[in-house]
């Protein structure tokens, strides 16, 4: 029983091949072209105005040498929500359920803001291991820490994301097990806990939302601070 809780986190497989490349390239073939057009219909507007308000929002903090990674970060930022709100559908797989792939998007992004800060303001991306005004003696260990607290940035990215969707998705299983179970045995009890199970639905979509903005927000506040 507990190992086919974590089952559904196991990546699919047919006649040996993963499945995990259609899981990723799905969400992108719900979302329609834009056109050059005037006028469009409804969905390609709503898809417009989406894009431009996630634009603004992680721009807005940003100089304009940040506003290059608007493309990047606003794609990024629609991958995930879309592959977090779709993992909650049934007999779906949610790709951000595994660590190795939201290492594989936390660790290069990271890198990049890195690498952008050294090479365009070095003494300012270096002045950050060190704060204004310490004492002496304290500059080896305040060092070795901010180095530690700047290294484990992209593994804090990764895990959280991995994580909070872990947890949700194991949520929902529990409770939805519990449910069928009780519904022969206590039917009063069962129709609580559906309840219940309604309500954490509600709360994982918005989860999935949240998850999915928050990783791209403090990319784009690691690259606030390197630009």
């Amino acid at each position: 029983m507990n190992l086919s809780f974590f089952d559904q986190f196991m990546s699919p497989h047919l006649l040996g091949i993963p499945l995990i490349l259609i899981s990723l390239l799905f969400p992108a073939l719900l979302f329609p072209s834009p056109r050059n057009r005037w006028m469009t219909n409804r969905i390609s507007t709503l898809q417009s105005w989406f894009i431009y308000t996630i634009t603004k929002q992680l721009m807005t903090p940003l100089n304009k040498k940040g506003h290059k990674w608007a493309l990047i970060l606003s794609s990024l930022m629609i991958f995930l929500l879309s592959i977090n709100l779709l993992g909650l559908l049934p007999y779906t797989f949610t790709p951000t359920t595994q660590l190795s792939m939201n290492l594989a998007l936390a660790f290069p992004l990271w890198l990049a803001t890195l690498l952008t800060g050294l090479r365009n303001q070095p003494s300012a991306s270096l002045g950050h291991l060190l704060p204004e005004g310490t004492p002496t003696p304290l500059i080896p260990a305040l060092i070795m820490i901010e180095t530690t607290s700047l290294l484990i940035r992209p593994l804090a990215l990764g895990v959280r994301l991995t994580a909070n969707l872990t947890a949700g998705h194991l949520l929902i299983q529990l409770i939805s097990t519990a449910t069928a179970v009780l519904f022969s045995i206590m039917p009063a009890i069962s129709v609580l806990t559906a309840c219940v199970l309604l309500l954490l639905t509600i709360l994982e979509v918005a989860v999935a939302m949240i998850q999915a903005y928050v990783f791209v927000l403090l990319l784009s506040l690691y690259l606030q601070e390197n630009i």
